[in-house]
């Protein structure tokens, strides 16, 4: 699992890519599951696996994606990577490419209408279910905060219209082709995001832990999908990535997929790697919804994690923790930045950091003193969608 600090980073973007690289090319990983939604992330994966009804240049897939922040995965950075990606899985046979898939539970719409499209040509007999579903979701446009609203002031909601499209899906997903394979994991997305989006209208921190099992869970459908032996390259927020229960998350009652695949499938087959940086610049808005915008990202305040490594560490580095000592940068708690999608430079002197127990939280960590913004591509979102992890985005 490969970290980041922000999601709008050039180093952390290119660094993954090339870690990504060489895990793929030395060690036979089988596919990238990144922090994006499931239809999006499809698109891309049809075309870096060359399937005949997708675009031979990842790069038209990626300039589909419309929920903001596009730059988060529509970026040059990606581009590039999936390029490669693209050119690799031409060399080799078609079961061994390498897959690009999205983790979040974010598009209900969207995984609905990919059902029912789906449906109505492969499996007739599964669209009244899929049907019910999408008119339940219907009165409320598409707001996600509409639906989450209506379920806290009326005792009705969608979810047994949801159950029974899921139940009806997995029954017949187990043994069939990629296609019954894609239409189980929307199902499971409406699922996940009918859920997240009736505890985010309770408040609290339930939805973050909703959201984060959900990602859990399709990791591991994916690696059983590909069968005995997969092995997965994750890219998420350090707030994912990096054990819940080195930091004050826990203190919350938080989880997150670092915990949960330390937990699922033991520390000795899991990798969480972090990444940091002291100063430079970054892609964010300073609202949700807003323009993005080049920010700079001032340096880190005093006593934190980054101040220490931008005073003794060399301007880029890898450190890989030993698990048989303590040294005290490992065991002793500091402040660790965190930048989200939302971002407010000035700020740095209270918000922004993640109280952190480095050795803990993760088995590595990659260090760029000064770093600079991603490169999105020119898309213009059309929905601002939910208040993803408000305030801050991650």
């Amino acid at each position: 699992m490969l970290g980041e600090a922000s999601h709008g980073t050039h180093e952390f973007y290119t660094w993954r890519a090339a870690i990504s690289r060489r895990l793929i090319e030395e060690k036979g990983f089988s596919f990238v599951a990144v922090e994006g939604d499931w239809p999006d992330c499809d698109r891309v994966d049809r075309s870096v696996r060359r399937r005949s009804d997708a675009p031979d240049d990842p790069r038209d897939a990626l300039a589909t994606f419309e929920r903001w922040p596009t730059w988060m995965w529509a970026n040059e950075e990606i581009v590039d990577f999936t390029r490669w990606l693209y050119t690799h899985n031409g060399s080799v046979d078609e079961p061994a490419r390498v897959g690009f898939h999205g983790l979040d539970v974010y598009s209900l719409w969207e995984s609905l209408r990919e059902i029912l499209i789906w449906l109505r040509e492969h499996d007739p007999e599964q669209v009244p279910a899929a049907l019910a579903a999408y008119r339940c979701f219907q009165p409320y446009e598409e707001n996600a905060q509409e639906y989450a609203l209506a379920t806290r002031l009326v005792p009705t909601n969608c979810e047994n219209e949801v159950v029974d499209l899921l139940v009806g899906l997995r029954e017949r997903a187990a043994a069939e082709s990629d296609g019954r394979f894609g239409v189980w994991q929307n199902a499971e997305v409406v699922a996940g995001a009918e859920r997240y989006y009736r505890t985010m209208a309770r408040g609290g921190r339930e939805s973050w832990n909703v959201r984060d099992q959900h990602m859990d869970d399709t990791l591991d459908r994916l690696l059983r999908r590909y069968g005995p032996g997969a092995k997965a390259v994750v890219w998420a927020h350090n707030t994912h990535v990096g054990d819940a229960r080195a930091t004050d998350m826990a203190d919350a009652g938080e989880i997150n997929i670092g915990q949960l695949a330390r937990e699922r499938y033991g520390p000795d087959q899991v990798v969480l790697i972090g990444f940091g940086t002291h100063h430079g610049t970054v892609v964010a808005g300073d609202a949700w919804g807003a323009p993005m915008e080049v920010m700079p990202v001032p340096p880190s305040r005093r006593h934190s994690l980054e101040e220490v490594l931008h005073g003794a560490a060399p301007a880029q580095a890898l450190f890989v923790f030993p698990r048989d000592e303590r040294l005290d940068l490992l065991t002793d708690e500091l402040d660790h930045r965190a930048i989200g999608v939302v971002y407010h430079p000035e700020r740095e002197s209270w918000g922004n950091y993640v109280p952190t127990v480095l050795g803990e939280r993760y088995d590595a960590f990659c260090w760029i003193d000064e770093s600079q913004a991603v490169r999105p591509l020119r898309l213009r979102p059309t929905s601002l969608a939910e208040p993803e992890t408000y305030p801050s985005g991650v």
